[in-house]
């Protein structure tokens, strides 16, 4: 229980047995009586207990209600000793003081609202030596601390007592919410020690300089002490006295407020620790360190005159500081040195990354440009590929090989053009753009600026179109001067590098396309598959489980069995997945110490991932008439695709199955009509076509599939079914077709011809337009495969179906 004011906090009923003051007797008696060898302590939270003193407590704690009950039945002598941090709820040893007081328990109350109140008296100090118990309560075993000494009364111990006397009725009578009667008590104490302990009890002061003042055990120094907080206590009250006189008024809500204020801040500025001058100060020192632009200095000068005129407590206050403190923290002309070594930074990105060989030759270009010119505009480079290829994580190693610092801003779902731009500063809740707020943390105007999924970026709607404010962000001509509507100002965006990533060019705006170089990043062999996962995914996982390298090993049969078998991506973000389960299992028998095998074996990835989810794909052949190989590109890589064609007995009529799209099926339509206009060419005579119903199925129904690039396997599909003959083995093809029996380049080759290597295809059909897409293909990937090229549809059918076509139009009848 905290005193805050002289006298007892609350007067106990009439019925007491004591009274609050000590007399002479009662003090020669209490320096005569021993300090017990060990005492039971009650920690005190909120209070000291200095010897004579007399102080209720609220006991809240279980452990000290049942020592006060205990020892309120036998000598009621127990030691008070105050804790150092009042937060703690359950004090140990270490959390209490040194020094304390022996307490007699006078009197013990239940009060109405259930809690137990102790009357307390001081008796002697003591010094705790060590802890003998803490349960059920603490018990120490102690000596005494008060060393006995013959007080000297001459005339300056006298007047220093008469001072203390003096200085403590003075506050009382100047304090209207101090009890009038400690000044009767303090008139009546006739003993100096107890009226220095007396006054010190009730000062207010904090907990730490009442213990200060407890284990002084000059007493001249201690009334010294006492006199000199009194004196600042009187200083503080005068002072609020001469303050509450300038301002007793009757005011409104309004004027009450704004005065109350103002004595705050004379008060602070009495103490010299005014907030609203020490935030104009920090401010002037930071733009006197800042290098920033003549117009931005001018602007900076006059925001900060208007501040210094505002109210502290007015609304605009905060905002136009706010506004001050972004302009200081933005680093204006602030930037990063660049490390122009072309070995140093292949060396980081060849570490860091495995192939993607056509970035880093790009940003090795662009260093080399750099180096020479001295100053160029940044380019915008925007990596396009699938999920899980390393787009976002090559941004940091760009950012390490040229020395720059790395920031990334997550665009996916953004649908609020103010993201961009930022809002007006008059608004509440106003800040700057996420570009210019990432600037700032990056704490350099030069830094590599990753703008990560910039295809999920949502169009125009009810906030604006976010698309169209990066448009100034991302255009080298115009970000030198990219304007932020929190700002007001323009801002030198021009030295930046910024590289963006996407999984869909499609859906990217068409004016923010232009203005990035789109690097494709295609998916992985499963040769580079296995060394990115030796290389990096491995050491990687095993380092973030706490795995030693000597503990687990993979070996590249074992990796190849995982890719193979449990998953199906371009990148190798699943793959890093399956890693990670296969030595989380491992890990329990590192840790049991149970035996294991250190070498991961096939038995062991078929138990902890279980069946393969994935056959390898493979070419089935000898195909029957009918049926043929396409290729198809999707969001993970290559697959191949089977065209299956039957004919039966009918009418003509055409069906189409297997949840094609509508380019799909327009593509099967041209075939058959194109394959209908030319059926000379194969020895077919018309009428068949009206005789037969045909049948076109793509297998795997309950997977969507469309897109331009089946029209020559479908067209090769119904030619073979209508010949009767079979396809080669081993040949695979992709093309779009036209009326006219053109065959049209198509995309995503190399996901395709690394489709058609794992289903060991040795033979396939491009459109002649696609030789250029095969020329910037490593040939280490096209080893063992034979391309053709072909232009007209016409020209498969010669490479595809097994035997040459006769000269003559064979007569087939059906």
């Amino acid at each position: 229980m905290t005193n805050d004011g002289f006298g007892l906090t609350e007067l106990i009923e009439n019925e007491t047995e004591f009274i609050p003051l000590l007399s002479t007797e009662d003090e020669e008696q209490m320096n005569a009586e021993e300090v017990p060898e060990t005492l039971p302590i009650l920690p005190l939270r909120n209070t000291v207990l200095f010897p004579g003193v007399v102080i209720p407590i609220t006991v809240g704690r279980d452990k000290s209600i049942r020592l006060i009950k205990d020892y309120y039945k036998g000598n009621r002598i127990i030691g008070a000793v105050a804790q150092k941090d009042v937060d703690i709820e359950d004090p140990s040893f270490k959390d209490l003081n040194e020094i304390g007081t022996i307490a007699y328990i006078i009197k013990l109350l239940q009060m109405p609202d259930g809690s137990t109140t102790a009357i307390i008296q001081g008796k002697k100090r003591f010094r705790i030596l060590e802890m003998l118990q803490d349960d059920p309560y603490f018990i120490a075993r102690v000596n005494q601390f008060d060393k006995v000494k013959p007080l000297v009364r001459d005339k300056k111990f006298n007047a220093l007592i008469s001072s203390v006397k003096d200085l403590a009725i003075q506050i009382i009578n100047l304090s209207p919410s101090l009890p009038s009667d400690s000044v009767f008590a303090i008139r009546n104490i006739e003993s100096p020690v107890f009226l220095v302990n007396f006054i010190s009890s009730n000062l207010n002061i904090s907990l730490e300089e009442k213990q200060k003042l407890l284990a002084i055990d000059d007493l001249i120094e201690r009334a010294n002490m006492v006199l000199g907080l009194l004196t600042r206590e009187l200083q503080i009250i005068e002072l609020k006295n001469q303050i509450q006189s300038k301002v007793k008024i009757d005011l409104d809500k309004q004027q009450r407020d704004y005065l109350l204020n103002q004595q705050l801040k004379t008060i602070q500025e009495e103490l010299g620790d005014n907030p609203h001058t020490q935030e104009i100060s920090d401010l002037r020192e930071k733009a006197a360190k800042k290098r920033w632009p003549e117009n931005v200095a001018e602007v900076f000068e006059k925001e900060l005159t208007k501040l210094q005129r505002m109210n502290p407590a007015a609304m605009e206050y905060s905002m136009q500081l706010n506004y001050l403190e972004v302009l200081t923290d933005l680093p204006w002309n602030d930037f990063t040195v660049d490390n122009f070594d072309l070995k140093h930074a292949q060396k980081v990105l060849d570490k860091d990354h495995y192939g993607l060989e056509t970035v880093k030759e790009r940003i090795i270009e662009y260093l080399a440009v750099l180096k020479l010119k001295g100053d160029m505009k940044s380019p915008i480079l925007c990596l396009f590929g699938p999920p899980g290829v390393g787009k976002t994580s090559l941004g940091k190693s760009v950012a390490r090989a040229v020395n720059r610092n790395y920031i990334r801003m997550s665009l996916g779902g953004l649908r609020d053009e103010a993201e961009i731009r930022g809002h007006r500063k008059t608004y509440i809740g106003a800040m700057p753009g996420r570009i210019l707020q990432s600037i700032k943390k990056a704490k350099a105007s030069n830094p590599v600026f990753v703008l990560d999924e910039i295809d999920k970026v949502i169009g125009a709607n009810i906030n604006g179109d976010p698309s169209a404010a990066l448009l100034e962000v991302l255009d080298p001509e115009q970000n030198n001067t990219f304007y932020d509507n929190f700002l007001e100002l323009e801002y030198d965006l021009s030295k930046v590098m910024f590289i963006a990533t996407a999984n869909n060019l499609s859906t990217i705006h068409p004016a923010l396309r232009d203005r990035m170089e789109v690097i494709e990043i295609t998916g992985y062999l499963l040769e580079e598959k296995i060394e990115i996962a030796r290389r990096h995914l491995v050491p990687k996982q095993l380092h973030e489980h706490g795995v030693k390298s000597g503990q687990l090993a993979f070996d590249k049969k074992i990796i190849e069995l995982i890719i193979d078998a449990y998953t199906r991506e371009s990148g190798v973000r699943e793959l890093e997945k399956k890693i990670a389960k296969i030595i989380r299992h491992q890990a329990r028998f590192i840790v049991s110490g149970d035996p294991y095998n250190p070498s991961v074996t096939v038995e062991d990835v078929h138990k902890i991932l279980g069946p393969a989810k994935f056959n390898k794909e493979k070419d089935e052949t000898p195909h029957a008439a009918g049926v043929v190989t396409g290729l198809a590109w999707t969001p993970v890589g290559g697959e191949i695709l089977y065209v299956e064609t039957s004919l039966s007995r009918g009418k003509g009529n055409m069906g189409l199955t297997g949840n094609l799209g509508d380019v799909m099926k327009e593509s099967a339509t041209l075939a058959f009509e194109y394959l209908k206009s030319h059926s000379d060419q194969l020895g077919l005579e018309p009428s068949v076509f009206e005789k037969w119903n045909v049948h076109l199925h793509v297998p795997e129904g309950a997977t969507p599939k469309d897109g331009p690039s089946a029209g020559i396997t479908m067209f090769t599909a119904l030619a073979s079914a209508f010949t009767q003959r079979l396809i080669k083995p081993r040949l695979a093809m992709t093309g779009e077709i036209t009326l006219r029996g053109k065959v049209l380049p198509v995309g995503g080759i190399k996901e395709k011809i690394l489709a058609a290597r794992r289903a060991g295809i040795k033979e396939i059909i491009l459109p002649a337009d696609n030789k250029k897409d095969i020329e910037e293909i490593k040939p280490v990937y096209l080893k063992g495969l034979k391309i053709h090229y072909v232009e007209q549809m016409i020209d498969v059918l010669d490479l595809a179906l097994m035997g040459k076509l006769a000269s003559n139009p064979l007569k087939i009848n059906y």
